[in-house]
């Protein structure tokens, strides 16, 4: 609800493609400069206090900005603030939180729970934009901040209530910097990991932009306000949903890299169609199947990379997960706001969908050729 309202602020008070492009990269990009530390952070101490210290702080961040827009005194300067210091907290909540899964089930049932928190997120990336969408029309941005700020306490419950067996935790011998250099030592030897590394930081560069330029597609091609913003994130929302529920269902370790190749084309045939629609209900159904691909692709990715990781190395590798998938994000949208404003949104989200198809053929093709290479 908070990326929605805040998009919809700053359209407002700036009418400007590029201030959400601009936006959306200092709440990102930290994730991009610290997640490394993050990952090394939550290999030494105690994930489930990390995530608890993490959300009272983002409870904190939210609450800061709910208040000095119901007070009429938020700026643009001041959203790119909160943005940035957000961006910090999940540079070291999305390692301890993506890691923090196997802390909880046994091994042979992570690629289910990986699947079943998929599901959890992209149901609130269902409702939130629905609800800020509708919200935003009634009572403006500062209300939907201050449900945000609120929500944090359900959260913190949850946590507070958890019984976690604590685990051995990584000898602290050794600089941090070391460390680092352990973990993205160990991905690149990794054939596999690799791969799936290469495919999603193309994807997060190109694939997710799109959602930064959504409330311009709202206001000019669809000539809607905030509700048709709801409509078409929430759109997404529903196919990113009704891909978690199928992993949930039918997830396994087996058939992981065709599940990748297969979402990674599929999502770029829909960015190459969307520029096309003018009538929401046509365009809709195509933001469906790129949401239901994303979410196909990050997180099968995401099981490959933990089925591979040992668990004294899990907080790091998830840390390079976290740094290609939310860290590059801000590059691609940065570029992207820049780019819509030169040669129009359609141009742009045509671009973003050739790139896509392209990465995805490449990675069909190499890991085809791995696997041809193993059986001989």
């Amino acid at each position: 609800m908070q990326n929605v309202a805040q998009a919809w602020l700053v359209y407002r008070l700036t009418q400007s493609s590029f201030m959400l492009g601009l936006v959306a990269f200092c709440g990102l990009f930290p994730v991009l400069l610290f997640s490394l530390v993050g990952g090394v952070v939550a290999d030494r101490v105690n994930r489930h206090r990390l995530l608890i210290l993490a959300h009272s702080l983002g409870l904190l961040q939210a609450l800061v900005l709910a208040v000095i827009t119901l007070g009429g005194w938020v700026q643009p300067w001041h959203i790119i603030v909160l943005s940035s210091i957000l961006g910090v907290l999940h540079a070291f909540e999305m390692p301890a939180r993506h890691s923090f899964i196997a802390d909880m089930v046994p091994r042979e049932d992570l690629p289910n729970a990986i699947a079943l928190n998929s599901s959890a997120f992209n149901i609130a990336r269902f409702m939130g934009p629905f609800m800020a969408g509708v919200f935003v029309g009634w009572w403006q941005e500062g209300p939907v901040f201050l449900i945000n700020a609120v929500s944090f306490t359900a959260v913190l419950t949850g946590l507070l209530c958890m019984h976690v067996k604590p685990r051995d935790k990584t000898a602290s011998t050794g600089s941090a910097l070391s460390h680092i250099r352990e973990g993205l030592s160990f991905a690149w030897h990794q054939p596999m990991i690799r791969a799936g590394l290469m495919i999603l930081s193309m994807f997060s560069i190109v694939g997710t932009s799109m959602t930064v330029l959504m409330p311009v597609f709202a206001h000019q091609v669809f000539f809607g306000q905030s509700e048709v913003l709801g409509m078409l994130l929430g759109s997404m929302g529903i196919g990113a949903l009704t891909g978690a529920f199928i992993l949930a269902y039918r997830s396994t370790y087996h058939h992981l890299q065709v599940q990748i190749a297969a979402a990674g084309v599929v999502a770029g045939i829909c960015l190459m169609l969307f520029p096309w629609m003018r009538v929401l209900l046509t365009a809709m159904p195509l933001l469906a199947i790129f949401g239901f691909c994303q979410t196909i692709l990050a997180a099968s990715i995401n099981t490959l990379i933990q089925s591979l990781a040992p668990d004294q190395m899990r907080g790091r590798v998830m840390s390079i997960f976290s740094m290609v998938f939310i860290g590059l994000m801000p590059i691609g949208s940065l570029v992207s706001g820049y780019t819509a404003e030169k040669i129009g949104v359609d141009h742009t989200v045509l671009i973003l969908g050739q790139i896509c198809l392209l990465v995805s053929i490449i990675f069909m093709i190499y890991v085809t050729r791995k696997s041809i290479a193993a059986q001989k």
